[in-house]
């Protein structure tokens, strides 16, 4: 598929880095996008296009995409990869912070959508996937933020859904379980950073040591996985509206389905150590 584009967000390392990889593999010309460009010379070693994109800022957005219509013509692939953790007692986080995170997390990624969606529609094709987790099916303790984001994002996703359909646009879903990248302790460090101390103490030591066990987990997935689940996604004919990969995100998705929520409520914060 030599005139086939992607652009995927937050491409320097981890599940950005590997999908990028993955689409190059599959004949992709890849847009390989974020802040730093000097963190994708991996990538660029590899024929994926480096581009400087910050999605928090609207102009570094639009000249992303006016680079890659410049040079391809077309966008068939947007992957929305671009997001961070950030957990702390919704009491205590900064509304700053709680902005930020759905500035990078929600925001940045509907934008995107916004500009490549008119020239997906004028090719009457394309794919938009949205990564967000199986924290936006589950919530957790000192998450609230973060998960408000995903939660957001899933909703969106849906409606976009319905209304790019008419156009041959399909938008899709993918919801990582466990998986091994540095995610784990960045939310550990913001967390102890925002309520390490006061009320909420307690609770974030059990969660920032289940955070960080979490990361260091063997049985979490490679970032691989959910690279070749957008692949399967972007080649398929219909695709899902949502694919559950990685470790975890299936059973938990379907705990969350299954229990009432006191019973959910009990048993998330056993699993992360905090008493009730």
């Amino acid at each position: 598929m030599p005139d086939k584009t992607a652009l995927v967000t937050g491409a320097s390392s981890g599940i950005g880095e590997a999908t990028a990889l993955k689409l190059h593999e599959l004949g992709y010309t890849v847009y390989g996008a974020a802040r730093r460009t000097d963190r994708l010379q991996k990538l660029a070693d590899r024929g994926i296009r480096p581009l400087a994109m910050d999605v928090t800022d609207d102009a570094s957005m639009r000249d992303g995409v006016d680079r890659v219509m410049a040079e391809t013509g077309r966008v068939d692939v947007l992957v929305n990869n671009a997001g961070y953790g950030s957990y702390g007692a919704l009491e205590e986080v900064p509304l700053d912070e709680a902005r930020h995170q759905f500035e990078v997390n929600v925001f940045g990624a509907l934008r995107l959508a916004q500009l490549v969606l008119p020239h997906m529609r004028a090719q009457h094709s394309g794919t938009v996937v949205n990564i967000t987790s199986m924290g936006g099916k589950i919530y957790t303790p000192l998450g609230g933020w973060y998960h408000g984001t995903k939660f957001a994002l899933e909703a969106l996703s849906d409606c976009l859904r319905l209304e790019a359909a008419p156009f041959g646009i399909d938008v899709v879903v993918i919801e990582p379980g466990g998986i091994a990248t540095e995610w784990g302790g960045i939310a550990a460090d913001k967390l102890r950073d925002s309520s390490g101390s006061g009320p909420y103490a307690g609770q974030a030591t059990a969660v920032a040591t289940a955070l960080r066990s979490e990361a260091g987990n063997r049985r979490n997935s490679p970032p691989t996985v959910i690279a070749d689940a957008i692949a399967k996604a972007v080649t398929a004919r219909r695709p899902r509206t949502r694919y559950a990969t990685g470790f975890g995100a299936r059973p938990l998705i379907a705990l969350r389905r299954i229990l009432p929520d006191r019973a959910f409520d009990a048993a998330i914060s056993r699993a992360v150590g905090v008493p009730r």
